[in-house]
């Protein structure tokens, strides 16, 4: 069926948000009456196993609202994984992506809209500054971008993060990668497409706790390196044969000493160092091939990426 005006779908993943999400679900529906003589909007809400009342709020909001609709998982696949499941149900000609936290303005996805008509297929946002954040993260999250762009042969734009929005071309090539292991913000600019950033500044958020703690950010972090880059291997094999170089030479050296200026060799002290720091040298290099070999065997596994338990107004 043709439709008069454009759709925009928009997506929004949920996990235990039942502080801010009917905040969040005022301010998508203003956006929508705002922009209202210029597309249809529809929002389509991802739960992702909440253990909050997060989904029965939802499903109260959409039973009174029909534009408003509702994924459930059978249980937490992950913020990725959920992302994924919006993009793959969404119907629009536009999709965009936005998290429950409001961190992310809902009203900046008129803007990327309006940017994407003058010709543009991706428009993502791009971080000015990043408020309520402790100095440590916002440092470490700009050495992991630019550690990243070094280990990756493609541009993942610095400062972003799954804020953007998509023209159905996009939409519809992102749905064929089909990886387990999802980092969005990577696998968007992987596919091409002619893109923008637009810049704004990132709020505190509305209510609740970060989803993302240290040790998510860092198994996060992991997760985008091994995804797109295979120079840790490459690096392990530089590695070894630094480390073959080194023993060789110490070798030469201990000779030299031994041979031409009657010195002693260091004696057990040096040789049980060396054995402990060559032996975490090795174990640490197995463990970066295994997590590659874990990637294989899960994928070769073959298992969807996600199961629903239910939708609603799909």
């Amino acid at each position: 069926m043709l439709r008069e005006k454009n759709l925009l779908s928009i997506i929004v993943p949920v996990f235990n948000e039942e502080e801010s999400i009917t905040e969040t679900v005022r301010r998508l529906l203003a956006l929508r009456d705002k922009l209202s003589q210029e597309v249809d909007v529809e929002l389509v809400f991802v739960d992702d196993g909440s253990k909050d009342r997060s989904l029965s709020l939802l499903r109260s909001i959409a039973e009174q609202t029909v534009c408003v609709k509702i994924i459930s998982f059978s249980r937490n696949f992950g913020h990725q994984i959920a992302i994924t499941a919006g993009i793959d149900l969404a119907a629009g000609d536009y999709v965009a992506v936005i998290d429950a936290d409001l961190q992310d303005p809902p009203e900046l996805i008129a803007d990327m809209y309006r940017m994407a008509l003058t010709g543009f297929d991706v428009i993502y946002g791009k971080r000015r500054s990043r408020a309520g954040e402790t100095v440590f993260k916002k440092a470490t999250a700009a050495a992991f971008y630019r550690l990243l762009n070094y280990m990756c042969e493609i541009d993942i734009p610095s400062d972003t993060g799954d804020f953007r929005l998509m023209s159905r071309k996009v939409v519809e090539a992102f749905k064929q990668l089909r990886e387990r292991h999802r980092f969005v913000r990577g696998m968007v600019p992987w596919l091409g497409y002619k893109a923008a950033p637009l810049e704004y500044d990132r709020a505190e958020r509305f209510a609740g706790e970060t989803k993302y703690p240290f040790r998510k950010m860092l198994a996060f972090a992991t997760n985008a390196i091994l995804s797109f880059s295979s120079k840790p291997l490459t690096l392990a094999i530089r590695l070894g044969f630094l480390t073959i170089f080194t023993g060789i030479s110490g070798g030469i050296y201990m000779l030299y000493l031994k041979l031409f200026m009657n010195t002693p060799i260091p004696g057990l002290t040096a040789v049980l160092l060396s054995i402990v720091v060559f032996s975490g040298v090795q174990i640490l290099l197995i463990g970066v091939v295994g997590e590659y070999i874990a990637r294989i065997f899960e994928e070769i596994k073959g298992r969807p990426l996600y199961l629903v338990a239910e939708t609603i107004n799909i």
